[in-house]
Parts: C-alpha cells; structure tokens; sequence
C-alpha cells in the first residue's frame, strides 16, 4: 500500500484502516510464495445515479511483481465479491497521472464514466 499512497505515516496506518473499517472499508490482497503481491481497499455504496457498487478506493500490485497477473486475479476477484453483494457494478477513480494503471484498467474492460472533481477545504 505504502508504492501507491507514500504520504502515509506507517505507524498511523493500522490505526487509519481500522477507523475506516468502521465505516464500512475492507482490504484484499493477493498473496504467493509467502509475500503480498497486490492489495485492494474497497468498500460497498448505494448511489442514487448508479444503484449499489463496490467502490475501490485503492488497487495496487507490487511494482517489482507487475504484468505476472496478480492485478488481473485481485480486480477478478473483486468483481466475484461485488456480485455476492448484490452489486450492479465495480467503480473505482484513478489519479490522470497513473497512465501505466489506466491501460491496465482499458485492458480489463474498464471504461471512463465520468470527471472527478475535487475542492480543497481549509481548516
């Protein structure tokens, strides 16, 4: 987790997921030969415009273990979970600067559905 968000502190990390689990967040991973391979942070949500999703906040494979196909089973998987839960779809946001993650996602069946825009909000 700590390859795709950096600015995490790692001793507030644990603290951090177990507040947001609270709230409903989860985390998957994919593991092989004893190491975690590729992550997920993903939560359920029920939107007015699209009906009941499962949201991924986070989707990351270790960069040293990329195109073995571990991002494949992991978002695999994910989808598996979304239709256990009833879900009509899997969404996720990707930052406009992740290129490499855009054309795993394309490769997927992904498609672009909209603009996230965002205001920052000062204390």
């Amino acid at each position: 987790m700590a390859q795709l968000r950096p600015h995490l502190v790692e001793g507030e990390f644990v603290a951090r997921v177990r507040r947001m689990q609270g709230e409903g967040f989860h985390l998957a991973f994919l593991e092989e030969a004893g190491a975690v391979r590729a992550v997920a942070g993903y939560r359920y949500q029920d939107k007015l415009f699209s009906g009941k999703n499962l949201y991924v906040d986070d989707l990351v494979t270790d960069a040293t273990q990329r195109s073995h196909g571990h991002g494949h089973t992991l978002l695999a998987w994910l989808g598996d979970e979304a239709k256990r839960h009833g879900c009509v779809q899997l969404e996720l946001d990707s930052g406009v600067q992740r290129f490499e993650a855009h054309r795993f996602y394309l490769r997927e069946r992904m498609h672009i559905s909209a603009y996230h825009f965002v205001i920052a909000l000062k204390p």
